[in-house]
């Protein structure tokens, strides 16, 4: 399958009610495995991905290893694969360009690009969010790429889930629809768990909403129910797997 065509593929596997599920991956044997277990596509995680790599989350890992990461895990499948490069490594409009070139080249179907600054996780001005997701389309559509460009908003993040409401929803709307114009192909927001909140994102978002599922968060069925049309575990299949090793560990210590 082409760059092209695996692009095409995974773009028409976002669907509002029958979602695209993925449990993101850290190197190339844990998409080995995720993909032998039937995954339809991959997704890296950036806090797993840079723990494993002995970094923290927020741009810590250098850009150049989290490539090398991409291209094997790329070239260890033949599936597509979207990677998390956070808010794109670098302050500048070519700084984002650059960076989703290089993932391009790497073998990346698409992408998550977040509105949050990576060392204190504010949120940047709607405006300036949206012109690295202008950056980022750019840079795309210079590749000749199909490309997934998956916004994600932190807004969900600025606040304790307790205390999420209609008027967040709205502000997350607002930012959707900015980088809709912008380029974007998906809306991603993490932090949100309220299944009313998420249906009221879902019924008003101009772009395919991508949820993260955590442990105690939803069913799969009650997300695709609510509109969802992406779902993604980000740092949560990581864990599972360090809890199994760290248990195996101490079986035979």
């Amino acid at each position: 399958m082409s760059s092209n065509d695996k692009g095409a593929y995974f773009r028409s596997l976002h669907r509002a009610g029958n979602p695209l599920i993925l449990f993101n991956v850290w190197d190339a044997g844990s998409a080995a495995t995720v993909a032998k277990a039937g995954a339809v596509a991959l997704a890296t995680g950036s806090w797993s991905v840079a723990m494993a790599n002995g970094f923290s989350d927020g741009e810590k890992m250098p850009r150049a290893l989290v490539m090398e990461v991409l291209t094997k895990i790329a070239r260890a499948t033949d599936l597509p694969v979207t990677v998390d490069l956070e808010s794109g490594y670098g302050e500048r409009l070519e700084d984002v360009a650059e960076t989703i070139a290089l993932s391009i080249e790497a073998g990346a179907t698409g992408c998550n690009i977040e509105d949050s600054f990576p060392a204190a996780g504010a949120l940047r001005a709607v405006e300036d969010a949206a012109a690295r997701i202008a950056a980022a389309r750019s840079a795309a559509d210079r590749a000749g790429s199909e490309y997934f460009i998956n916004a994600r908003t932190d807004v969900f993040f600025t606040r304790p889930p307790e205390e999420h409401d209609s008027r967040m929803v709205e502000e997350a709307l607002a930012r959707g629809r900015a980088y809709a114009k912008a380029g974007a192909d998906g809306l991603f927001v993490p932090g949100l768990q309220s299944p009313a909140l998420i249906r009221e994102l879902t019924a008003a978002s101009p772009l395919p909403v991508n949820i993260m599922r955590l442990a105690e968060t939803t069913s799969i069925a009650e997300l695709a129910e609510n509109g969802v049309a992406r779902i993604s575990h980000g740092p949560y299949p990581y864990m599972l797997a360090m809890k199994a090793l760290a248990a195996a560990a101490q079986g035979v210590s």
